[in-house]
């Protein structure tokens, strides 16, 4: 199924091709739109992800979070067992199905966080000229577990995990100054510059996502990535959970405005 101007479709547009079986990284999808990270737990582990997302803000931005067992949430009025391109299933930690219905793995004691999405500043960085790779070439965002830890909550513990886009060296404070004025959903940088100081031994073997080319001249910098609960999941082993597959995200109704701050 090809799509040949994802940017002009609204959500529930977007939403309607993924319920139909599209699976894609969801990038420059419906331009002006919020998009999110997902992760479902247990309710009997809901708290120690809040207190983890509030323990480390900078990669777990919650902008939502329903009910036990509700599918649907004030931000995205689809269905969240189906409306995302991609999902990923975890049992004790070890992702053991990956779909694009998650349907038959929803449970009614689920608790569903929308986690705020890098995805969101990238309209900006375009319109001011700062170049965003992974879209220049119809592909997924890097994504790399880093050696920084997160901060322990309850049983929940785990690595920071980044995004990364490389930036012409005059346009790297334009591209810090932008996405700063985006603190809901990640805001500035973590990291400009060499990625061995982030434990990332290899650009091209990203953990999640597609590697992009780094042109001469350019600067890789990384964003707090909202794929750091999944990584937290991995690490600690909760007996289940439920997360978006990386860079196949929540079209959700709110604007990219909404986040953006003066």
């Amino acid at each position: 199924m090809e799509v040949n101007d994802p940017g002009s479709l609204t959500p529930e547009q977007a939403r309607a091709l993924f319920r139909a079986g599209l699976r894609v990284p969801t990038a420059g999808w419906c331009a002006g739109r919020t998009q999110a990270n997902l992760i479902a737990v247990p309710r009997d582990h809901a708290y120690d992800f809040l207190l983890f997302a509030h323990r480390n803000p900078k990669p777990c931005p919650v902008i939502d979070v329903t009910e036990p067992g509700e599918a649907t949430a004030a931000l995205f009025s689809g269905d969240l067992r189906t409306d995302l391109p991609g999902y990923v299933v975890y049992e004790h930690g070890e992702p053991v199905a990956e779909v694009t219905d998650a349907t038959a793995y929803w449970r009614g004691d689920l608790v569903a966080f929308l986690i705020g999405c890098s995805f969101t500043f990238e309209g900006a960085l375009i319109e001011a000229g700062v170049p965003v790779r992974h879209i220049e070439q119809g592909g997924n965002v890097p994504m790399y577990r880093t050696a920084r830890a997160c901060r322990p909550a309850g049983g929940l513990a785990g690595p920071l995990v980044v995004s990364m886009r490389p930036i012409p060296a005059g346009l790297v404070a334009d591209a810090v100054r932008i996405t700063a004025r985006y603190p809901a959903v990640h805001g500035g940088p973590v990291h400009v510059g060499d990625p061995a100081e982030l434990g990332i031994a290899d650009l091209d073997a990203p953990d999640f996502g597609d590697p992009v080319e780094v042109r001469p001249g350019e600067v890789p910098v990384f964003w707090a990535c909202g794929v750091t609960p999944q990584a937290a999941v991995t690490a600690s082993r909760p007996a289940f959970a439920i997360g978006h597959a990386p860079g196949h995200m929540a079209i959700t109704d709110a604007r990219d405005s909404d986040y953006l701050v003066p």
